[in-house]
């Protein structure tokens, strides 16, 4: 398969709050677990080479599974994104990049993609590709609603 082919990419939602408290709601790590159904728990120093520790709840079920990955982009109100490396132990590889979009001063647009990469990213992206943009569309779902929450409160 082609990289495109091993792409998962969100639904793009559009949300009625300012790229700033977009990005603002996507930093707060702490506060994963209030919003954000499929990444219940992201810890990170937000430092561009640290690593991301998440536990990722696993579409329809209850079980999470954790994944450890390094922050590669940190653009504020832009782009957010972290990469799992190849190992010796383990050698799948892929890259999560989460855009921002400014739609105008009170509104914005959001979606995430993953791109599957190294030399199991044709089995990875046939065994999980699926509950993976599951999983995404639902944290655009969530964002969306925590944005417009908050944005709305703060009026």
């Amino acid at each position: 398969m082609s990289k495109a082919e091993n792409l998962v990419t969100s639904i793009k939602v559009e949300i009625d709050a300012p790229t700033s408290l977009v990005w603002e709601v996507l930093t707060d790590f702490e506060r994963y677990s209030e919003w954000n159904s499929f990444c219940p728990e992201l810890k990170t120093s937000g430092k561009l080479g640290d690593m991301v520790y998440m536990q990722v709840r696993i579409p329809g079920t209850d079980q999470t599974i954790p994944v450890n990955e390094y922050l590669v982009a940190y653009e504020p109100e832009l782009l957010l994104s972290w990469e799992q490396r190849p190992t010796d132990s383990n050698k799948d590889a892929a890259r999560r990049d989460q855009y921002i979009n400014a739609l105008g001063a009170e509104r914005s647009s959001y979606f995430t993609t993953d791109l599957f990469l190294g030399i199991n990213a044709d089995k990875i992206m046939k065994e999980h590709g699926a509950w993976v943009k599951q999983g995404f569309d639902q944290v655009a779902r969530d964002l969306k609603q925590r944005a417009e929450a908050l944005y709305a409160g703060r009026k």
